[in-house]
């Protein structure tokens, strides 16, 4: 699809709108048989994923209503002119953007079970509470990674741990008997396990108050990478390209191309082949044209400083990984739509990586730390949980954490997903972090628990946070008994945040070198404030080409934001005051249902 109609190549074939229409019913009930019939594929092979189907339903029509229903009764469903929009251009619309295959496997609703090839147990783990059993586990999970891939059992009980959890090797899944039942009792942090690891921004902050967990998933290659920084004082980038960002080998540069192509055109496809991940690299030019393109362009971006922006300009090129579908000739095929332009001035190229996690996933479990007072802002000692890192296709289900520092982290991570994650206990700095270039993830049906203990003086609390030019990025379905939702600067954009309900007491972060606060297409869609405060969920009046849908009625106070772009933001706001009544009442699932 492009910006002049429905004519567009998502597979080698075109198809037109009319053509499109004419099969829509047929399509749809095909797909609801074969998604009901439909297997898992194997590891390391990809389906053809661009989609073949036009929007099931005329806008307007009863059936738009749908997914799910009015939580107030006598309130009658309300359709958001926006919504009527994307529907005609889902790809490309200037405020909302496509996040309808965020996630593993581009949004799959199933996870793997792969056949259980060790027990903890069977390697020394003891589940009475007293005995370190890390050394046993992580055998366990090597033992998994030697054997090519599949499940570490850990059967009901307590077991103590005092070193961090490492899962380094793609097709390993650590299962638990359920979060209930399995409890991982952590009594170190990470300054005691690894050292102090201090800032690449200099000063006394800690690296652990935004990176790193006792759970860690990474590929080897980034453990060896954190070890030999560590031993020389130095900052080790977290991203898919290495300290020094040379860890890259060009694939192939890549023609012109507008936002939501599907299809590419390459100079040199020789490389490629169905199923493999690549890196879409784009480096910005003197005049800044690519973060400019990030914010949506125009004036207002035109007219701000970049230049002073020394952590937001740390962040470029910007990486995004995607995994080829099909490749016809020159013609390559993506997993997902392009999220940005791509334009000759930005030098794109198709490149090689960090060879990165696939595969993995903790599951049915509960993390919890020991309880110590929470530290003071940037001083986190490294109670963090769970941790995924050069990460794809990953995933965590049914996962609690307990006393964190920091619970879930997405670093440099794309296309996982985390669903039924919990953070409890005596109040985190960061419940969820999504930072250094993380994009098209999914975290559905979350839960921050309200704190047990009063929060020390000098602690923050972020929320939901994202940042470092992260995007495509999904929260769905989310339970916020407190915190906010972060953007800690670094030009984040077409993330989308959808059905949560949020007792809004939390405050964002980030530097000012960090630049800006949000670029384009950031969306919030059926948010439930409970308490009032705009604080970052009403965005209407700081994020560019972005969309506030379908939240209650609230007003500004402890912290107050001023735009960073000067002039017309292009942002919108609709049924403002109205929450649960819109519909679609789900941004996420909705896209997921109009391209199916």
């Amino acid at each position: 699809m492009n910006k002049k109609g429905w004519r567009v190549d998502m597979s080698g074939t075109h198809l037109t709108r009319r053509a499109l229409l004419a099969g829509a019913t047929a399509v749809a009930l095909a797909a609801t048989a074969g998604r009901a019939a439909a297997a898992e594929p194997a590891p390391g092979t990809v389906p053809e994923t661009a989609p073949k189907t036009a929007p099931k339903t005329v806008p307007g029509t009863a059936a738009e209503a749908a997914p799910g229903a009015a939580a107030t009764s006598g309130v009658e469903p309300e359709v958001p002119s926006l919504w009527r929009e994307f529907r005609r251009t889902p790809f490309t619309h200037p405020q909302i953007p496509y996040i309808g295959r965020a996630g593993r496997r581009a949004g799959s609703t199933r996870f793997p079970r792969p056949r259980t090839v060790a027990d903890v147990t069977a390697y020394g783990a003891v589940p009475d509470g007293t005995t370190d059993c890390a050394p046993a586990i992580n055998r366990a999970i090597a033992a998994a990674g030697r054997a090519g891939g599949g499940t570490v059992t850990i059967p009901p009980g307590t077991y103590r741990i005092d070193d961090v959890i490492r899962l380094g090797d793609s097709h390993v899944v650590l299962r638990g008997a359920g979060s209930g039942r399995t409890t991982l009792y952590a009594t170190k942090n990470l300054t005691e396990l690894i050292g102090v690891y201090g800032s690449r921004y200099g000063g006394d902050k800690s690296s652990w108050s935004w990176a790193g967990g006792l759970i860690w998933l990474a590929p080897r290659a980034r453990w060896d990478s954190l070890t030999a920084a560590i031993e020389a004082k130095d900052w080790p980038f977290e991203g898919w390209t290495g300290n020094k960002r040379d860890e890259w080998t060009t694939l192939t540069t890549v023609a012109p191309a507008e936002r939501g192509a599907w299809t590419i055109t390459v100079a040199d496809a020789s490389g490629l082949r169905p199923g493999r991940l690549v890196l879409l690299r784009l480096a910005d030019d003197p005049a800044h044209t690519l973060l400019q393109h990030m914010a949506g362009d125009g004036p207002g971006p035109a007219a701000y400083v970049w230049d002073d922006k020394t952590k937001l300009t740390s962040y470029v090129p910007y990486e995004w990984p995607v995994r080829v579908t099909r490749v016809h000739g020159r013609r390559v095929t993506l997993e997902r739509p392009l999220p940005l332009d791509i334009r000759p001035e930005w030098d794109p190229r198709l490149t090689t990586h960090v060879p990165e996690l696939t595969g993995s996933a903790v599951e049915g479990l509960t993390l919890e730390a020991v309880e110590t007072p929470q530290a003071p802002h940037l001083l986190d000692k490294g109670y963090n949980g769970v941790v995924l890192q050069c990460a794809y296709d990953c995933w965590v289900d049914d996962v609690t954490v307990r006393h964190v520092d920091n619970g879930f982290g997405l670093v440099a991570a794309s296309a996982c997903t985390l669903r039924r994650t919990r953070v409890a206990g005596r109040g985190s700095h960061h419940p969820y972090f999504c930072r250094e270039g993380s994009h098209d993830n999914l975290i559905e049906d979350f839960t921050i628990e309200e704190r047990t203990v009063p929060a020390p003086a000098g602690t923050q609390l972020h929320g939901i946070n994202v940042e470092g030019l992260s995007s495509g990025n999904v929260w769905s379905r989310g339970d916020m008994r407190m915190g906010t939702f972060d953007s800690h600067r670094g030009l984040p954009f077409a993330d989308v945040r959808t059905d949560i309900t949020v007792n809004n007491n939390g405050r964002h972060g980030g530097d000012a070198v960090a630049g800006p606060l949000f670029g384009a297409r950031f969306t919030h869609w059926n948010i439930r404030v409970t308490n009032g405060r705009a604080g970052l969920t009403r965005i209407d009046g700081l994020a560019p080409y972005s969309a506030t849908v379908g939240v209650n009625e609230v007003r500004e106070f402890d912290q107050t934001d001023v735009p960073d772009f000067t002039g017309d933001l292009h942002s919108r706001l609709e049924l403002y005051g109205t929450t649960d009544a819109v519909r679609p009442r789900n941004l996420y699932e909705a896209q997921r249902e109009l391209l199916r």
